[in-house]
């Protein structure tokens, strides 16, 4: 099997994943026990039934399921999303996610770059250095960013941000972004241009920091493992054998073979991710696709969630193909079975 051929077979195995998240979202959020069309009429309205069934109607909750399952999988394959029922009444959705989405996938993008580049080097520098100080000292760190919940962490380094306003004269808000910074949320009109850029960056550094701790103890730990586990490998003595130097055998054969169990801990931690954007992007008053869907969810937006939810699974089957294809370029054996 050809490795084009490897990602292609995965990429047709991800379409029944989506149907099966999609339809089990459909179920959950349309059979579930919240009903949108009471929370569309005031108070007084409820107990009239003729404004009862008028209000479903206006929010087409008078089909039959089978017919309301089949035009909502239509509409979703077409991106038809349609209007929004209670926030931002009246609203595309296809357009609330152009607007939303890009500030959530700028803070996953920060958050899992943040894990990486300092969660993976050390993890590998208390690897090669292991049964030392610094192994013990970077895998204390790692337990004690792993132990650390997000919205905790969030709380703390807000109250640390906010102590600065005494220090420095000025709130962490404007000491951070721009003052033009409008709900805590980055400007993403400017993204390319020098200042739009960092200022964006500098926008949702502090939540990508707290939004990628866990991961950055949890890469970091399973790094030191891949890679002792590697120096025990006996291609790594033959190596050594054959007179490779400490450089090569290092950076040819131990790490590149220690990243192979790390592409579905980073990729999984990716998985996490999304959803703690929801916390995350709540504390810090970021409105990203995290903040919208716990708005709509609270306010009973159905068609919003399952839209989201839709969305929350494209993303995660996407993140998952780009696993896959990860590993054929890591390890080039993945991908030749029966071949």
């Amino acid at each position: 099997m050809s490795r084009l051929t490897y990602v292609v077979k995965r990429f047709l195995l991800a379409v029944p994943v989506v149907w099966l998240g999609t339809t089990m979202t459909w179920f959950i959020v349309f059979m579930g026990p919240i009903d949108p069309a009471t929370r569309l009429l005031s108070q007084g309205q409820t107990r009239n039934p003729a404004a009862y069934r008028a209000a479903q109607e206006q929010l087409g909750l008078d089909t039959p399921p089978l017919e309301h399952y089949v035009e909502y999988m239509t509409n979703l394959l077409t991106f038809d999303l349609g209007q929004t029922f209670l926030l931002y009444q009246g609203s595309s959705v296809n357009a609330l996610i152009l607007d939303f989405l890009p500030r959530t996938l700028w803070l996953g993008f920060w958050s899992v770059l943040i894990a990486v580049l300092i969660g993976v080097p050390l993890g590998f520098y208390a690897g090669m250095r292991s049964n030392t100080a610094a192994d013990y000292l970077a895998s204390f760190g790692g337990i004690v960013w792993r132990a650390m919940p997000n919205f905790w962490l969030a709380i703390m380094l807000l109250a640390l941000l906010g102590s600065l306003q005494g220090l420095v004269g000025v709130s962490w808000q404007n000491f951070l972004v721009p003052i033009d910074a409008i709900s805590g949320s980055p400007d993403m009109s400017r993204i390319g241009t020098v200042d739009g850029f960092l200022a964006a960056t500098k926008k949702v550094l502090p939540a990508a920091l707290v939004l990628g701790s866990a991961s950055m103890g949890n890469e970091m730990r399973i790094g030191r493992t891949a890679v002792l586990e590697v120096r025990n490998e006996d291609f790594v003595d033959m190596a050594k054998a054959k007179g490779v130097s400490d450089r090569a055998l290092v950076w040819k054969h131990v790490l590149r073979n220690a990243l192979v169990p790390l592409v579905p801990i980073i990729t999984s931690e990716a998985f996490l991710l999304i959803g703690g954007s929801v916390l995350v992007e709540t504390v810090f008053g970021i409105n990203g696709i995290g903040w919208l869907f716990f708005r709509a969810a609270i306010q009973g937006d159905l068609p919003l969630v399952g839209t989201l939810m839709y969305v929350f699974i494209l993303i995660i089957v996407g993140i998952n193909l780009v696993q896959d294809l990860l590993y054929t370029i890591i390890d080039p054996r993945v991908g030749l079975e029966g071949a």
